[in-house]
């Protein structure tokens, strides 16, 4: 494969890679081409990135390659997340939050069992919003990573502990817990939508 096409997969394996990143042995691997061949490749992308008006860049942190954002960009960053439309939850992740935060510590898949749909996206922006952190794991098969909520959780809807959680209304705690979610975030959800 020529070196510009190998150029752009490892660009799009960096990509989708997210924030674990990729080994040079895994590259290499996926690849098909010997670890100097990597060097090359990685060493390309990075003078492209710094020599063209790019918004990323590579940063090697041990024998693992990530794509990043430049630092030079950060204020963008910062007024990006300071908008009060990026705010604002989406109802699958307030459903994922909701049942985060009545049944703490839970399972990706505990919660997917309760959804009845993939959980991915919902839990991976909670962790990006820092609403929900991992808390260890579950002593069972595979070692599943469990959730929690945050005090940032706590700040973004007014609490000073999880005590002041509303209690869930008797004849609902054997129903639906898309319901838990709907009843609990409305109000949340009405006032976000009021300041904006």
């Amino acid at each position: 494969m020529e070196l510009q096409k190998l150029k752009a997969a490892t660009e799009g394996l960096l990509f989708a890679s997210g924030e674990e990143g990729l080994s040079k042995k895994q590259l290499a691997k996926v690849l098909d081409v010997d670890q100097t061949t990597v060097d090359v490749i990685v060493d390309e992308l990075k003078y492209d990135y710094e020599h063209e008006q790019r918004g990323i860049t590579i940063m090697q942190s041990a024998d693992y390659f990530h794509l990043t954002t430049k630092p030079e960009h950060a204020p963008y960053f910062e007024r990006l997340v300071q908008t009060p439309s990026s705010s604002r939850l989406s109802q699958a992740a307030l459903e994922t939050l909701a049942i985060i935060a009545y049944n703490q510590p839970i399972t990706r898949t505990e919660i997917e069992e309760i959804r009845g749909v993939n959980s991915d996206g919902p839990v991976q922006t909670l962790i990006s919003r820092q609403l929900i952190e991992e808390a260890g794991r579950k002593e069972t098969s595979g070692r599943p990573i469990l959730f929690i909520t945050t005090t940032q959780f706590l700040s973004f809807f007014g609490l000073t502990s999880l005590d002041e959680l509303p209690p869930l209304p008797e004849e609902l705690l054997d129903e639906n817990i898309e319901l838990e979610a709907d009843l609990f975030f409305e109000k949340f959800k009405n006032e976000e939508d009021d300041d904006l």
